[in-house]
């Protein structure tokens, strides 16, 4: 074999050479691929896997039978967990429950869900609140509310300080002293005179969660519900705390209990009996101080105006001379108005009270725009008040002339 040859010979063995390690670097790059394949299909595999176990416990529980609601009246015996459990319907019965719920977890009143067959007692369900009951709180500041927008009251706000404020930010005071913070206090009077502006402030101050109740809400049309509804007004406000129960019209509940009383009389006083509880009860509020308001404090029950439920009894009267300049001052702040003469606009109002002195400073405003200014005169300011008195006298002369 000549030179020629050999060299022709290792060309094509050099040309062999890279063609194996171009098809060796293929076949690295095709094993790869089906790597990645591979792992992509077992990824499928796994979801597929966890969405056919979804659905089989979904379909689980489709085909298991319905549970039904009921709550825990009596627990009989601690180590068999025997337990008197009531359904809506009203009727009770004595069952047993899980070994995994605890002696905690069925403490009466607790709601629980229920085999439908043998009415077993299989959970423990979350005590909810009624949205209802939930919208009742006041998101967030009560629009700024402050004493120093509260004219006329210094002696109120001075009580109510002491009685709701002070032990919401310094209980410590009166652990020192040895006495028992005061509840709650009780505010009556015309209407207009500042009895929610007040419970507002308050609110405020301690910067407490607000719940504004109007009695008249507590009234409901099946036997219970009401009692229901004030014991849920307690635990949101508990769970709440520092908080504020403020009861609007209390005496839409709060009346003096009859003999001779009608069934839904009866369940007016069951909604009172609770309150009562809740007031005075055996259970400690914690940081819950209560405000209830009312325009008739001469037809209240004496039970809920007995010391140790409303340990604070304010009179929010009509504003006198001087209280109706602070509260002139009060609503004469921001308004763009001329030099006026306040005590003659405090000589011409008596009689009003501290709404009806807004209402003025506010039509004032209105004369004003509709004469197209941008200043108040004297001339406005009398103008709304013969406006005023001249609404009140319709009023006396037909009391249904606003209805």
């Amino acid at each position: 074999m000549n030179s020629i040859d050999v060299e022709r010979k290792r060309k094509e063995e050099d040309e062999d050479t890279r063609y194996l390690e171009k098809y060796l670097l293929h076949l690295e790059a095709r094993i790869k691929e089906y790597q990645n394949i591979i792992l992509h299909l077992k990824s499928d595999i796994s979801k597929n896997e966890n969405e056919i176990k979804s659905l089989k416990k979904e379909i689980d529980s489709l085909s298991e039978s319905p549970l039904i609601t009921g709550e825990v009246e009596d627990m009989l015996d601690e180590l068999t967990k025997r337990v008197i459990v009531r359904i809506n319907s009203g009727a009770t019965y004595i069952v047993n429950s899980s070994n995994r719920l605890t002696n905690q977890e069925l403490s009466p009143g607790q709601q629980v869900a229920l085999n439908q067959r043998n009415f077993s007692v299989v959970e423990a369900l979350p005590q909810n609140i009624e949205p209802y009951i939930k919208n009742m709180v006041v998101e967030g500041k009560t629009t700024e509310v402050s004493y120093s927008d509260i004219g006329g009251l210094e002696n109120q706000i001075q009580e109510v300080r002491e009685s709701v404020e002070l032990p919401l930010l310094k209980p410590e005071i009166f652990i020192k002293i040895g006495i028992e913070a005061p509840k709650g206090a009780l505010f009556y009077g015309p209407p207009g005179t500042g009895k929610t502006l007040l419970a507002r402030a308050v609110a405020n101050e301690t910067n407490a969660t607000f719940i504004k109740v109007v009695a008249t809400e507590l009234v409901q049309k099946f036997i219970g519900e009401g009692a229901r509804c004030v014991r849920d007004i307690f635990d949101l406000a508990k769970k709440l705390s520092p908080s504020i129960i403020f009861i609007d019209e209390i005496d839409a509940i709060g009346a003096v209990r009859m003999e001779d009383a009608t069934s839904g009389d009866h369940e007016v006083n069951r909604t009172l009996m609770q309150l009562l509880s809740e007031l005075d009860g055996f259970d400690q509020r914690g940081d819950v101080k209560f405000i209830a308001a009312t325009n008739r404090v001469d037809i209240l029950d004496p039970a809920l105006l007995r010391a140790g439920r409303f340990d604070r009894i304010i009179e929010f009267p009509m504003p006198d001379k001087i209280g109706r300049e602070q509260i002139f001052r009060v609503h004469l702040r921001g308004i763009n108005m001329e030099d006026i003469d306040i005590n003659h606009l405090v000589n011409l109002t008596e009689g009003k009270s501290g709404v009806d002195i807004k209402a003025i400073c506010t039509e004032a405003g209105m004369f004003a725009i509709r004469r197209e200014s941008e200043i108040v005169s004297k001339e406005d300011f009398l103008n709304a008040i013969n406006k005023s008195n001249a609404k009140n006298r319709n009023e006396t002369r037909n009391p249904n002339f606003f209805i």
